[in-house]
């Protein structure tokens, strides 16, 4: 029992300095029983960063009113159950926008080179309409 109990105040420690600095972690399970018949103990600690944290509460704010249908993966379906249960967010759709939103503003400079380059495929679409104008006139405008 002793050291459970070692484990247990330095867990509790950690969690509290954790928490000082803004993360919180939940540890559940008897870490006495846990240390002393099944070996080491195992703890799953959740960091949610400050931004994701500022993001959550940034999606709060706004409403949500456009359905994307995705379909997923057993794994990365249960990646989301488990931010669920974290209590992170409130739901698999809430995960989902969630990270979605966090990839593609990881994402955005290579998302903004790609809309670089379409606008330039438009242009040059532009540029080779009016070129044909020019040299068929009105039949290409029928066209």
């Amino acid at each position: 029992m002793g050291e459970g109990k070692d484990v247990a105040s330095i867990l509790k420690m950690v969690q509290e300095k954790l928490r000082a600095k803004g993360i919180h972690i939940d540890m559940t399970g008897d870490l006495e029983a846990s240390t002393e018949t099944d070996g080491p103990t195992r703890i799953k600690v959740v960091c949610v960063a400050p931004g994701l944290r500022d993001s959550v509460r940034e999606m709060e704010k706004n409403p949500r009113d456009q359905v994307v249908m995705v379909r997923v993966d057993e794994k990365t379906s249960q990646a989301l159950d488990a931010w669920v249960e974290t209590g992170a967010v409130k739901s698999r759709s809430e995960a989902a926008a969630l990270f979605i939103r966090e990839g593609l503003k990881m994402r955005a400079d290579e998302l903004e080179r790609l809309r670089d380059a379409l606008r330039d495929v438009e242009s040059a679409k532009e540029r080779l309409r009016q070129k044909a104008q020019e040299l068929f006139g009105d039949e290409a405008k029928a066209e």
